[in-house]
């Protein structure tokens, strides 16, 4: 690893402005002068003014859609930092694209969060700092140091808000068991329940049957994304079906694309809590909540800065 001194700069690409910003307040610390846009053709042109030599360089770039314009222009601003003798590089992406194709799961496929995986090690990221992977066992591509941290601090003070009565804490299907598990336990041991799905295609689910007791309960359905909204809306119909009362859903991370919204709006959802790890669309659902990840950000960016240990933000609660 390069050499870098107690001076730190933090760097915003264009992906989500405000979230950036929100860092840079919180830490007290100015965002880098940088010029990052378009040629006439569309290719992206670079040019950051602030000196970097020997700095402890954070760049905020969450690869959220349009993922591949948001890819690139992170790996561009690497090379731009590598090549200007910058000292430790730290990819700050809180969301994590194209990790969902995290293994092969049939033949003449890719491993594309693999791929994204190696471009950011290869391009000149000496460190990632990201928030709730789509699957955790991302971390072992990469052969840096990556500081993964939990949104259910800042949601779950959002949902303790609200003042839920006896919480069932739900999974909307198997593979988030450990996070409802999470949730559940910081909620006074509150109940658990799962939603059996079967998945059709990639945006199509039929759910079975649910696991565990909803009937006359407030439920907090929790999840680490939502794209196109079919697992999350079926998830709610089913535990109204199974006689739950209030229905909040809390999630890390907004996509929201193609009907999500309306998927959303048309089911028996009576709160969202999303948060900024993505730019929030201009339309969100009715009685969505949108809470700030730039604080949790901000305290590990100094942590890591500081050579102090980050385990208290990002340790896997049980």
């Amino acid at each position: 690893m390069r050499g870098y001194s107690e001076k730190i700069t933090l760097i915003a690409g264009n992906a989500h402005a405000a979230l950036a910003s929100g860092i840079s307040k919180a830490l007290a610390i100015p965002l880098a002068a940088a010029h990052i846009a378009r040629f006439p053709d569309g290719e992206i042109d670079i040019k950051v003014n602030d000196d970097l030599r020997g700095s402890d360089c954070f760049v905020i770039q969450p690869t959220c859609p349009p993922v591949n314009e948001n890819w690139i222009e992170l790996l561009l601003l690497l090379d731009t930092l590598r090549r200007a003798s910058a000292g430790r590089i730290t990819a700050v992406m809180p969301y994590y694209g194209y990790a969902r194709k995290d293994r092969k799961d049939e033949g003449r496929v890719p491993i594309s969060a693999k791929v994204v995986a190696n471009t950011l090690v290869n391009g000149g990221a000496d460190r990632l700092l990201t928030l709730d992977m789509h699957a955790a066992q991302i971390q072992g591509f990469f052969d840096i140091p990556v500081d993964h941290l939990y949104a259910k601090p800042a949601l779950l003070s959002a949902v303790r808000r609200i003042g839920l009565d006896r919480p069932v804490v739900v999974s909307p299907d198997v593979g988030g068991i450990k996070m409802a598990r999470s949730y559940a336990k910081s909620l006074d041991n509150a109940d658990l329940a799962i939603v059996d799905k079967r998945r059709i295609s990639g945006s199509q689910i039929a759910v079975e049957h649910i696991i565990g007791e909803v009937e006359g309960r407030n439920v907090v359905l929790v999840d680490d994304m939502i794209s196109t909204g079919g697992s999350i809306s079926e998830a709610a119909r089913v535990c109204r079906k199974y006689g739950a009362q209030t229905i909040v859903i809390a999630v890390s991370h907004a996509v929201l694309c193609g009907p999500a919204v309306e998927r959303l709006d048309a089911a028996p959802i009576d709160r969202i809590l999303i948060t900024d790890s993505i730019p929030p669309r201009a339309t969100l659902p009715r009685n969505t909540e949108v809470v700030s990840v730039a604080p949790l950000l901000a305290r590990a960016i100094m942590s890591i800065h500081r050579n102090e240990s980050v385990s208290s933000l990002f340790q896997e609660p049980c």
